[in-house]
């Protein structure tokens, strides 16, 4: 019997130029990239198995909610599932505004 393990990796990622989904761009959303680099290694996204979004607390305050993070979940065409994010807002003291992410890869144990 296999079972599947999370592995948190939370480390950037690389989208390759012009390999996103502009589809999702054109309605103001992040385009999810095709093909991204992570630890020098190029990924190709196969199948995209399952996205939502996460919302937190505004920092004004007030009680109203921030859209935060985009979420995917994919399988890579190497057969990996992944998790990425793509954060709304760059995070403060990076001289460049990476936003990318890759959470965890799922792992089967046998």
């Amino acid at each position: 019997m296999h079972q599947a393990h999370e592995k948190l990796i939370s480390e950037e990622i690389a989208p390759i130029a012009g390999a996103f989904d502009t589809a999702a761009m054109g309605r103001g959303e992040p385009g999810l990239p095709e093909r991204f680099a992570w630890r020098g290694e190029e990924h190709a996204v196969a199948e995209l198995i399952e996205s939502w979004k996460q919302l937190g607390p505004c920092s004004s305050g007030g009680g109203d909610r921030y859209l935060r993070r985009h979420w995917f979940r994919v399988r890579s065409e190497g057969g990996l599932e992944m998790k990425l994010y793509f954060e709304r807002t760059g995070r403060p003291g990076r001289g460049r505004r990476q936003r990318w992410y890759l959470y965890s890869i799922v792992e089967e144990k046998a």
